[in-house]
């Protein structure tokens, strides 16, 4: 196509010849994935609540082009702006992250989502991707410049998010930030006395998460052992993988998305295993 050629100076030919398109295939699929199982998982659990049908298709719909819009103007950015931005964006999630304790509602044992009328906001996602950056452009910085004290400043931050995600509490997010804080820090370079260290340290923050927040206890002792308390969704999405089988028992045939509460959330994988 003409429009794509490697000549074309138009905003969409350069992205095109500088986008990774391997990331951007690999993404579309993940979208696709997504919307297919929200397609099989929804609808049911829309109606138990009295919502329409299509109440979370809606929702993705109205949601997915404004995210596709923010992706393809970051994507157009130079990495010095999108450090920028990523310092802008982390300083506002780690405000909104600092209010949620005090002002978000408790959804099981937990703060986490900020309610701003119609929308309801989880500031930790956002804080996510943006320390990310942050981490590795300190990290970068410090092999750059030894004099600049990067890594001294990434510890500082990281400590300050896994502090403000202890207060929610929210020790799976906690995990998923540390995971990615560690693997970079690991890759530029960290010495082998601080990788014992910090997982000595995480190894602490689990069991003390087990041994001072009853709702994280009760979590793992049910996991442990399934007689200890209620396994409803576990058991019931466990049966939806077996009955499913290797192949499916095709798309919408499924029924473990009509008596699992969060079949359109934390267990849809459960209506992807007897479906698909």
């Amino acid at each position: 196509m003409s429009s794509f050629a490697r000549t074309d100076t138009s905003v969409v030919g350069r992205w095109w010849w500088t986008v990774d398109r391997w990331s951007l295939a690999a993404l579309a699929l993940l979208i696709g994935v997504g919307i297919l199982l929200v397609l099989a998982a929804s609808p049911s659990v829309a109606e138990r609540i009295g919502a329409n049908s299509f109440h979370f298709i809606q929702r993705q719909a109205i949601y997915l082009p404004v995210a596709l819009v923010i992706l393809f103007a970051v994507s157009l950015l130079t990495p010095r702006d999108i450090r920028r931005l990523a310092v802008l964006g982390f300083l506002a999630s780690i405000l909104l992250l600092a209010v949620t304790p005090w002002l978000g509602a408790e959804i099981k044992g937990a703060r986490r989502w900020l309610s701003l009328g119609a929308l309801s906001l989880q500031p930790s996602e956002f804080v996510k991707p943006t320390f990310a950056v942050v981490a590795a452009w300190m990290f970068a910085e410090q092999r750059a410049t030894e004099t600049f004290p990067g890594n001294a400043i990434s510890i500082a931050l990281f400590g300050l998010v896994v502090g403000l995600l202890l207060l929610q509490p929210d020790f799976g997010m906690t995990l998923v930030v540390t995971a990615v804080w560690f693997t970079q820090f690991f890759m530029a370079g960290l010495p082998m006395f601080y990788v014992v260290g910090l997982c000595g340290l995480g190894i602490g923050l689990m069991i003390g998460g087990y041994l001072l927040l009853p709702h994280v206890a009760s979590r793992v002792d049910r996991f442990l052992d399934p007689s200890s308390g209620d396994t409803y969704q576990v058991s019931t999405a466990l049966e939806a993988f077996m009955n499913g089988g290797l192949f499916g028992v095709g798309p919408g045939e499924g029924r473990v998305k009509d008596p699992l509460p969060d079949a359109h959330a934390d267990f849809i994988f459960a209506v992807a295993g007897e479906e698909f």
